[in-house]
């Protein structure tokens, strides 16, 4: 039996290079895709939290027209003879994945808002709802105020 010629055996190596360098490319795209998708359900979770934490101060607020001074304020309000809760539990920043909040003073004093530290550029810039309107266009997600 004749061994095969060191031109065959050359191309076998060269077919096998060039797949692994595809696959190599298809794993980059999508891993690409996958991280946009993970930062856009980032996005609709910091809206969430945000206009969640925006209603709950303006109940707040509502009840006995002054802003909260913390965010704890919102979890227990022991200003009337029944505790009541306008939040449940903090909600995480998903930008920054921890709980400490960019906070909007009132000029009054207390906490007027909250907004995330993350500088990343958000994907979302048009179409939000009309409550968040104030979003459209901002280069990062700082500026979502």
């Amino acid at each position: 039996m004749r061994a095969p010629s060191t031109r065959q055996a050359g191309f076998t190596y060269l077919g096998l290079l060039a797949a692994v360098v595809l696959m190599g490319l298809l794993l980059t795209m999508a891993a690409r895709v996958w991280s946009l998708t993970e930062q856009r359900e980032r996005e609709e979770q910091l809206l969430f939290a945000g206009d969640s934490i925006r209603f709950a101060i303006a109940a707040y607020y509502a009840h006995g027209h002054r802003y909260p001074n913390t965010l704890q304020d919102l979890l227990v309000d022991n200003r009337s003879p029944v505790p009541v809760h306008y939040l449940r539990r903090l909600y995480i920043d998903p930008m920054t994945n921890g709980t400490e909040w960019q906070l909007v003073p009132a000029p009054e004093g207390g906490i007027k808002g909250v907004y995330s530290a993350s500088t990343l550029a958000p994907i979302k810039g048009q179409n939000f709802a009309e409550i968040d309107k104030g979003f459209t266009d901002k280069d990062c997600y700082c500026a979502w105020q």
